[in-house]
This record gives structure tokens, C-alpha cells and sequence, in this order.
């Protein structure tokens, strides 16, 4: 499962941050479960951090002696309503 569609036109690197949080969206993740994770440089991990941060769309906190980043909410889908495959909404555009 990854992230709502809404959020998929964001660049490569934040799109995969927050794949990987969605993986676990209430215990979070800290910067070094998230690097190995998503598959981005540190340096992108960094500017995809700071982008997601400035857009709300992760929040940071401190979890006794670690500190993890977390999902917001808006992000993260809801497993009751499954979104629609590329096939299926293909086969609704398409005259049948």
C-alpha cells in the first residue's frame, strides 16, 4: 500500500518517504529505518523531509530516546475504500 493518489505528483524522493512511512503509520519511523527503506540518497532524504515538512504532510516527534516521523493522516489510505486499478478505470473510460 502507498500513499493516495493525491499525493503521488509530488518528486520521486518524497513520494517514497512516504511510501515507506505508510508501511507503518502509527509507531512512524526514524531517519535511518526511513534510508533504508526508501530508496533515496541521504542528501534526497533530507530535501524530501524538509518538503514533506513544509507541506504538512509528515510530522515529527519524540518517542522516548527516539525521535520518528509520521504520516499525516490525509496521506495515509483508507483500507475499507480501495482505490480502482489502472485497468479498471481504463475499462470504465473505454466504450465496452
Amino acid at each position: 500500500m502507498g500513499a493516495k493518489r493525491a499525493y503521488r505528483n509530488r518528486t520521486d524522493s518524497e513520494v517514497a518517504v512516504l511510501d515507506a512511512l505508510i508501511e507503518r503509520p502509527e509507531g512512524g519511523m526514524t531517519v535511518l529505518e526511513l534510508r533504508t527503506r526508501a530508496d533515496v540518497t541521504i542528501d534526497e532524504l533530507e530535501t524530501a523531509l524538509g518538503e514533506l515538512k513544509r507541506a504538512d504532510l509528515i510530522t515529527v516527534e519524540k518517542n522516548g530516546d527516539r525521535t520518528v516521523i509520521l504520516p499525516d493522516e490525509s496521506v495515509v489510505p483508507d483500507p475499507d475504500s480501495e482505490e480502482p486499478s489502472i485497468v479498471e478505470r481504463l475499462r470504465d473510460r473505454l466504450p465496452f
